[in-house]
């Protein structure tokens, strides 16, 4: 498969830069170099550099060469793209700081061997050191400011104001560009979709030179099904150092995103194979996949789901995150069954904590730990069978369970 095709079939492509000529490219240069710049705006990368770097594994896979930028001269004015007033502008100290903790992160996600062997580079080696007037001659009579106060990045910007400070951002990101084009061969950049504007000048720029082989591609954002960008927690960003979000406030960030951001967020973050995500939406009709607190509305209609399924047993299931909520749910739950079966460790507090609410609302209750339980034998007896389940319980313990009770009825 084409790597384009397999960053589409992930749902990483937003825009491309002349996807044809892209494609053929691929086609006849097996290594293409590309890469992939990040601003050292603090000292560690946070969840939406890791959608970049999964995208900079995924090209290394298929056997293209990383390029991957520090920008310790462009962070030097800082980017304009999104934000409503002039980024703080920070010390060469800070700056060299956060330069060294961001490249020992990059360095983990590719490789750093063989012919496609990716390199780190920091822009602040080529950009500190350029004169003014030699840049604004040769770079800056390429850029037109008609077309520059058009982009977004910029345009946004007029009501609250934009300093020519940071209009000098694109014209440097774009110089990245063709430095790395004549010294590496690097013919593709790939960013974020917000910073496709930056990207179209360098391609531009390269194309203003004498060369009609510069692409630029821009991927999706993380973001909610509300258009929220993901990864923002009560403390702030999702960082991606263990020293500044614990690796149990990052699992439990992605253990309690809506049911239906998984699918999404399994395709841009991880390596499983599309095909496997894709039979996720079949369990979702069953149960939820990754629980969330949900309402006693939505267990109603997780049991007419399984009624659909199972067309000869009433089954409701629910795992909530909360121990509370989790309560609460079983509570409704056992209300309406005959028999109540609580998954779960049988030595966990948890566990016995639900099987007493259940036991309160319900005669019949049984706590087991998988489907290979014989006293689930006992729901033979009864019409309608609840399930509840630990919020740890994998589903593929709760589909089994079912399917035992399925094939007993």
């Amino acid at each position: 498969m084409d790597i384009l095709d397999v960053l589409e079939s992930r749902g990483y492509i937003e825009q491309i830069t002349d996807e044809e000529n892209l494609r053929e490219l691929f086609k006849k240069e097996k290594c293409v170099p590309f890469y992939i710049g990040f601003d050292p705006t603090a000292d560690s990368l946070h969840v939406g550099h890791f959608v970049s770097m999964m995208v900079a594994s995924y090209m290394q896979k298929a056997g293209h060469r990383p390029i991957i930028l520090v920008g310790g001269g462009t962070v030097t004015i800082g980017d304009p793209s999104g934000k409503t007033d002039m980024r703080r502008m920070m010390s060469r100290e800070e700056i060299n700081h956060n330069v060294e903790c961001c490249k020992k992160q990059l360095e983990k996600f590719v490789s750093f061997e063989g012919e496609n062997a990716a390199i780190v580079v920091n822009n602040a080696d080529w950009l500190l050191d350029l004169k003014y007037v030699e840049f604004m001659r040769n770079i800056g009579s390429l850029f037109s400011v008609n077309k520059m106060l058009a982009a977004d990045c910029y345009k946004n910007r007029m009501e609250t104001g934009l300093t020519f400070f940071e209009m000098g951002y694109m014209l440097m990101q774009s110089y990245d560009f063709l430095h790395l084009y004549n010294k590496y061969g690097c013919k593709l950049e790939m960013g974020g979709n917000d910073q496709w504007s930056n990207i179209i000048g360098g391609v531009n720029l390269i194309r203003k030179v004498g060369h009609d082989d510069s692409f630029g591609l821009t991927f999706k954002l993380l973001t909610t099904k509300e258009g929220k960008k993901m990864g923002k927690t009560e403390k702030g960003a999702l960082w991606l150092d263990p020293e500044k979000t614990s690796p149990y406030e990052f699992y439990q960030y992605w253990r309690n995103i809506q049911d239906s951001e998984v699918e999404n967020v399994m395709k841009m973050l991880t390596f499983l194979p599309v095909e496997e995500i894709e039979k996720l939406p079949d369990l979702e009709e069953v149960f939820s996949i990754v629980q969330t607190t949900f309402s006693y509305s939505k267990y109603l209609e997780i049991e007419k789901a399984l009624k659909e399924k199972y067309k000869n047993i009433e089954c409701i299931n629910s795992i909530c995150p909360s121990t509370k909520n989790r309560q609460i749910e079983c509570s409704q739950i056992a209300k309406q069954a005959d028999f109540m079966i609580i998954i779960g460790g049988k030595n966990s507090s948890n566990t016995k904590k639900l099987y007493d609410v259940a036991c309160s609302e319900c005669e019949n209750c049984i706590i087991i730990q998988d489907e290979t339980d014989k006293k689930i034998e006992d729901c033979k007896k009864y019409d309608i069978i609840g399930i509840m389940s630990g919020a740890s319980t994998p589903m593929k313990t709760i589909q089994k369970v079912i399917d035992v009770i399925n094939n007993l009825k």
